[in-house]
């Protein structure tokens, strides 16, 4: 085990090599750059341009610099802990990320644990239930909350919300905390807002976990080591939560590689329908301003949980599961 997972680690280095390129590729093959977006965007609205200072800024920020160069000026500093500098914010990125990844984690967490505590039991049930009428009718609303979109859902309930309690869902917030240093007035503010965009958001996600849930527990229990497991007269219970259940898990776990970089990211959509002040938003207006620090090191520092997060899952799924072999061959 020590052996795979030390060959594991030392294959994330050329994978995040390779990554970090295609980034910086993808980042630089829109003509232009943030200082050509933004002359533009000046002159259109008939103000004038300073271009001695966009060329002196150029110049500063190694703009005038060949794309090798700037990419390994850029790799360097990610090397070091220095995500670059945000043109459009006018602040160090680290700076920019600070407040909205806190809130953007807090959502994300409080999500997936109310995910969990709800598909679970449904999932369980379902596949304990097969075609009962509670199996049809948790299968009806899986499917409703597969089929409705997160942002109709987010506008129904920010109607709903305002007026049967009073609540204004237009971000994370009241509008006066925010920019403001934590006090237990803001938390109290944030556990106001936070119910929307977490059953907004968990909806889709929800449906989708007691589904698989339901299929992969049904296949675990119409295997041959369940039946000769209740013939011998073992407890339902007990039949059920020592192998078919831990099998049918397998699916949660090899899902946290793409758990990480979600619980930073976030609900881009739902987070720009409820004006929420995460990074999802972020990011999106960095890729379109092309603010290129900000958005090439969000986009690595996801892509970097995300490799984390396919190493979690597969060591997890490594002692989890006997069937999982760590590598190739005949079993003799």
């Amino acid at each position: 085990m020590l052996t795979y997972i030390l060959k594991r680690i030392l294959i994330m280095v050329p994978t995040l090599f390779v990554i970090s390129v295609l980034v910086f590729t993808l980042i630089e093959l829109p003509p232009g750059d943030y200082f050509e977006s933004y002359m533009a965007e000046l002159e259109a609205q008939g103000e004038s341009v300073d271009r001695e200072q966009i060329e002196y800024l150029k110049q500063e920020y190694g703009f005038d610099k060949s794309p090798v160069q700037r990419y390994v000026i850029w790799m360097g500093g990610l090397l070091q802990g220095d995500l670059g500098y945000s043109f459009e914010y006018q602040l160090p990125v680290n700076d920019v990320v600070g407040d909205r990844l806190f809130l953007t984690m807090l959502v994300a967490f409080v999500t997936i644990i109310v995910t969990w505590l709800i598909a679970f039991p449904i999932g369980i049930y379902s596949a304990t239930h097969q075609y009962s009428w509670g199996d049809y009718g948790l299968t009806f609303l899986g499917l409703l909350g597969l089929a409705t979109p997160n942002f109709l859902l987010a506008l129904v309930l920010m109607y709903l919300a305002n007026v049967w309690f009073g609540t204004a869902i237009g971000g994370l917030m009241d509008t006066k905390f925010i920019n403001q240093p934590m006090s237990w007035d803001k938390f109290v503010s944030i556990l106001e807002h936070l119910w929307i965009p977490v059953l907004v958001i968990g909806t889709s996600g929800t449906a989708g976990m007691i589904r698989t849930l339901r299929a992969n527990l049904l296949d675990e229990l119409q295997k041959q080591y369940v039946v000769t497991a209740r013939a011998k007269g073992l407890h339902p219970l007990k039949s059920l939560v020592k192998y078919p259940l831990r099998m049918a898990l397998n699916f949660f776990i090899s899902d946290i590689g793409k758990l990480l970089p979600t619980i930073v990211s976030g609900a881009e959509v739902v987070a720009i329908v409820l004006s929420l002040q995460t990074t999802g938003p972020l990011l999106i207006r960095a890729l379109q301003s092309q603010d290129m620090y900000l958005a090439g090191s969000f986009l690595m520092f996801l892509a970097t949980l995300t490799v984390i997060g396919v190493l979690i899952s597969d060591i997890a799924l490594a002692f989890l599961d006997p069937r999982i072999r760590l590598s190739g061959g005949e079993t003799k």
